[in-house]
């Protein structure tokens, strides 16, 4: 944030709700104004905005989206000031496009915040650098014990800087109440129209049935209507979309990568929450019964390892995708740095199932190679656990117990 905040006048620091993005903020801005809590601030945007942005510099902005006239204001301050670093804006919800469609281009940047990763929980060593392996380094790691069970906790409790150091029991009851608050309120708020929460939390309840896979919104819709509750596809693309301004799901893209070959591609998105403790809240999961459906646990590391690439991949202005093509070649993950760079993931719950991963990686780079995209930086399977060893030119083994930026 330090680096971007000395390169533009202000940065929004976007994130679903208790990600961290105040504490975040706070730690580098010098005043701050609380919309969210502030009354008398919030009359103040219709009065006199100028007040509202005078103090110490960097200004943190903080939920500025609950009062979204001030957007102009903040960007014709930057633009008088003419001096970087004059605000943050923190916000949980993405306003509509016409709110901001005077466009911040020279004056504002954006920096998403997700949950914590576990190199951030303290559940990884972070011995293997996502960054190396796009060098294409020599990396080893030692033994990661993180066991199926103490996995199954992890992607119950989620990221969630406040709760840590909560009673796991205390943390699932935490998530559950979060995700009432967002179909009860949240969803209605943003969609500035009132949607039924029954509805939303069948569809929660769907997506989170349908994790990490490239469900369609009419699968979604069939799944909420098997549950009894009648729901046309228009509106579900509209709950989804209030979802998406909330930051709550977080669809990983297909990747284009532009092969010479007639290779016919999948553009679906892949499913996900921001953290896969919604998924196991929407469902009144607990670590016990996901123990007794491992192939969903599985789905759940498969969700958790892409918010943390995701989180590591930003540090390298990276990008994170699914790969998957109409004849059956998929790869769970793709990242792609800037220079188009690409490394491709599979994420396997056991050891078992290492060589089968490995098997669709080496598909996946001949592919690529045959297309004209040229070698990966690398090309690994991630575990929950174990050693960890990634050579150049070989399919490595990540236990995510090891992963880094």
């Amino acid at each position: 944030m330090i680096d971007r905040l000395a390169g533009t006048g202000a940065v929004v620091v976007e994130g679903p709700k208790t990600c961290g993005k105040t504490a975040t903020a706070r730690n580098v801005a010098a005043s701050e104004v609380l919309l969210d809590v502030d009354q008398n601030a919030r009359r103040m945007v219709g009065v006199d905005p100028s007040s509202v942005l005078e103090g110490e510099t960097p200004r943190l902005i903080d939920e500025w989206q609950t009062e979204p006239a001030i957007w102009n204001h903040i960007r014709r301050a930057v633009d008088d000031r003419a001096s970087p670093g004059q605000f943050i804006l923190t916000g949980s919800a993405v306003p509509a496009d016409d709110i901001t469609r005077h466009t911040g281009a020279g004056r504002l940047t954006r920096l998403r915040m997700r949950p914590m990763s576990l190199l951030e929980a303290g559940y990884s060593s972070g011995e293997i650098s996502l960054r190396r392996l796009f060098s294409g380094d020599l990396q080893r790691s030692a033994r990661s014990r993180l066991d199926v069970g103490k996995l199954a906790e992890i992607v119950c409790a989620g990221g969630w800087p406040g709760h840590v150091g909560r009673p796991l029991t205390r943390r699932l009851r935490m998530n559950r109440d979060y995700l009432n608050e967002i179909r009860r309120v949240d969803v209605s708020r943003v969609s500035g129209a009132n949607r039924d929460p029954v509805k939303v939390g069948r569809l929660l309840r769907s997506l989170a049935r349908n994790v990490a896979t490239p469900a369609a919104i009419s699968t979604l819709v069939k799944d909420v209507r098997g549950s009894g509750t009648t729901m046309k596809t228009d509106t579900a693309a509209e709950y989804l979309e209030a979802l998406e301004r909330l930051m709550i799901v977080e669809d990983l893209p297909a990747w284009q990568p532009h092969l010479r070959s007639r290779t016919t591609l999948r553009t679906t998105p892949v499913r996900h929450f921001a953290d896969p403790s919604l998924a196991v809240a929407a469902l009144r999961a607990t670590p016990m019964r996901l123990m007794q459906d491992l192939e969903f646990l599985g789905l759940l590391f498969e969700s958790m390892v892409v918010r943390d690439l995701r989180v590591y991949a930003q540090t390298l202005e990276a990008e994170v995708f699914h790969y998957r093509e109409k004849g059956g070649l998929e790869a769970d993950i793709i990242v792609e740095a800037d220079d188009g760079r690409w490394a491709a993931f599979e994420v396997k719950l056991g050891d078992r199932w290492v060589e089968e991963g490995a098997a669709t990686l080496r598909r996946v780079a001949d592919r690529m190679k045959r297309g004209g995209r040229g070698e990966p930086a690398a090309l690994a399977v991630i575990l929950p656990n174990g050693y960890g060893h990634v050579r150049p030119g070989e399919v490595g083994i990540i236990p995510v117990g090891a992963l880094g930026p």
